[in-house]
């Protein structure tokens, strides 16, 4: 309980500094870092409930609030017709991971979706350059 304290009450204090002007701090990607969706594999066909499981190279996993070098949380973009701004935290259209976790179990209608991952940093925020999956699709049955 107290970890998520601490990491809730960074995230406020970062997001008070930048209600009053100050610009929130975009954290820089290694040159290489690579995020990507181990599975379902693209054009997959599946059922649903779906597993996704989340892969990451040149960097580390860290959870949100926790100021880390090199590192980031998993953000999953379902159906996105369009990327967020990178200079703002991630709203409320992704799914946010901030635990650190690398894969999720996730309900989908019958149909075809698209699936996506970007990286944020310790407060939600893209990072320099985006560190972003290519959009797989997958068809539920």
């Amino acid at each position: 309980m107290k970890k998520y304290f601490i990491i809730i009450l960074t995230a406020l204090l970062a997001f008070s500094s930048f209600a009053h002007g100050e610009s929130l701090p975009i954290s820089t990607s290694p040159e290489g870092a690579n995020v990507y969706i181990i599975s379902p594999a693209d054009g997959e066909v599946v059922s649903s409930p779906v597993t996704i499981i989340f892969g990451l190279q040149g960097m580390g996993v860290s959870p949100a609030g926790l100021d880390k070098p090199k590192t980031g949380h998993h953000h999953l973009i379902v159906d996105g017709n369009s990327l967020p701004a990178f200079d703002k935290p991630l709203g409320g259209d992704v799914m946010h991971f901030g635990g650190g976790q690398t894969e999720k179990i996730i309900e989908l209608s019958k149909g075809k979706h698209t699936l996506q991952l970007l990286l944020g940093n310790y407060l939600h925020i893209p990072h320099n350059p985006p560190v972003i999956s290519k959009k797989i699709t997958v068809i539920v049955k």
